[in-house]
């Protein structure tokens, strides 16, 4: 079990502020101080400083907060895995990004469970970012991604290709076209996925490959929700950059249609990632299973 202090202490390095990590920690301020002076006082160094309103670490608060991060994660898989061995029914939590949550996983999973009813899997999907930070943080053992990854810091496999699109209403004046400027697109009425997402960093780091940069687009709209821009460029508000996977149906019904860029193809990978841990049976199992299902 980890100690309450050491999860004080990450939360306050993750939050940067003592007033949030209270608030998250459900303790009053002067109590997360007084649990952060303790470590200080314990190792008998200095773990945080404080300059212009703003903390940041020490080179022992930064040794500190690594060790703290392992420990929390194996504590987590600890629980985890002795909750599992003792059970007939065995719980994993498995990270999905937006596009592979919301047009991947859910076939995968109801299959998956007729296949293997003592097994629950809890889906958690959310941005790139944020489930890169879950799987780090051990909340999940593993995450199927759509966005860029440091490869040096995870396992992972490629589950398939898939390719990012120009999606416009059949209304809108683009398709007419047979293919349109880069240029166009970005000045134009674009909506796009909020920061963090997978699909927005690709496409920026494309952009940035012609000369562009995020101060030369115009974002009309910045969205979350898939299925609300999909809503949103059926209606001719607006056109936007999106997995082709995500609008299958969409364009097999004509409520939208696909323009080529011109000269540019935006592809990617969807991967499993994952860090080496006590689950590997499970994670390897369950890869297989899903590459199978493809």
């Amino acid at each position: 079990m980890i100690d309450t202090r050491l999860d004080t202490f990450i939360t306050v390095v993750k939050t940067k502020n003592y007033t949030k990590a209270a608030q998250i920690l459900n303790l009053t301020q002067p109590a997360v101080s007084q649990q952060i002076r303790y470590l200080e006082n314990y190792y008998n160094v200095e773990l945080i400083k404080k300059a212009n309103k703003t903390i940041y670490l020490t080179k022992e608060g930064d040794i500190l907060y690594e060790y703290a991060q392992k420990m929390k994660v194996l504590n987590r898989a600890l629980k985890s895995e002795i909750k599992n061995n003792s059970s007939l029914r065995k719980i994993y939590n498995v990270g999905a990004t937006m596009t592979t949550g919301e047009y991947i996983m859910p076939y995968i999973l109801g299959d998956y469970k007729k296949d293997y009813p003592n097994i629950d899997i809890i889906l958690s999907v959310d941005n790139t970012k944020s489930i890169i930070e879950k799987l780090q943080d051990g909340e999940i053992e593993l995450a199927l991604i759509e966005g860029y990854f440091d490869k040096d810091k995870f396992e992972y496999i490629k589950l398939k290709d898939d390719e990012l699109v120009l999606a416009v209403s059949p209304k809108h004046e683009f398709a007419s076209r047979i293919e349109v400027e880069l240029e166009e697109v970005i000045k134009g009425n674009l909506i796009l996925r909020e920061k963090g997402s997978g699909t927005r960093d690709i496409f920026e780091r494309k952009i940035s490959e012609f000369g562009y940069g995020i101060e030369n687009m115009n974002v009309y709209m910045e969205i979350r929700s898939i299925n609300a821009i999909k809503s949103l460029v059926e209606s001719n508000l607006g056109y936007t950059i999106i997995s082709k996977e995500a609008i299958k149906r969409e364009v097999d019904l004509k409520f939208i249609k696909i323009i080529p860029i011109k000269n540019i193809k935006i592809k990617r990978e969807f991967n499993f990632i994952y860090k080496t841990s006590s689950f590997l049976e499970f994670i390897n199992d369950f890869i297989k299973y899903c590459y199978n299902h493809k």
